[in-house]
């Protein structure tokens, strides 16, 4: 684990869930985590399914959720390149959103929340203009 950082591996069902509770532990400890809950580069630009791992980890921590949404960025490197090129980027930081006396099977209402609001975000369009 270098810098925190926790691995998830989606294949491996059984190390995923070990993943997931050592990072809900890091959590708990105090220490912020940052994650892309679509799991991958959306290829239109258009907001992705969100991946429910972090979300379940924010639960067993008794964490809040910060909804973040970047715009601008996917044009700074293709998928598949190892060239970054300079542009401009919009980050929007939303209302953390509780997760206190949620539950694990509350998980699929958080993540629609969570996704609603980062759209929210979006759609108020980059910073810059």
């Amino acid at each position: 684990d270098v810098g925190g950082f926790v691995a998830v591996d989606r294949r491996d069902r059984e190390q995923a869930m070990r993943s997931l509770e050592q990072g809900a532990a890091s959590l708990r400890a105090g220490n912020p985590f940052l994650i892309f809950p679509e799991g991958t580069r959306s290829r239109t630009g258009s907001l992705l399914p969100f991946k429910k791992g972090g979300f379940i980890m924010a639960i067993k921590a008794g964490v809040p959720i910060v909804p973040v949404a970047i715009a601008g960025g996917r044009d700074a490197m293709r998928k598949g390149s190892a060239f970054v090129r300079p542009v401009h980027v919009s980050v929007r930081i939303g209302t953390p959103v509780p997760t206190a006396g949620l539950t694990v099977a509350d998980r699929d209402e958080l993540v629609a929340r969570v996704r609603a609001e980062v759209q929210t975000l979006l759609d108020q369009g980059p910073v810059w203009t």
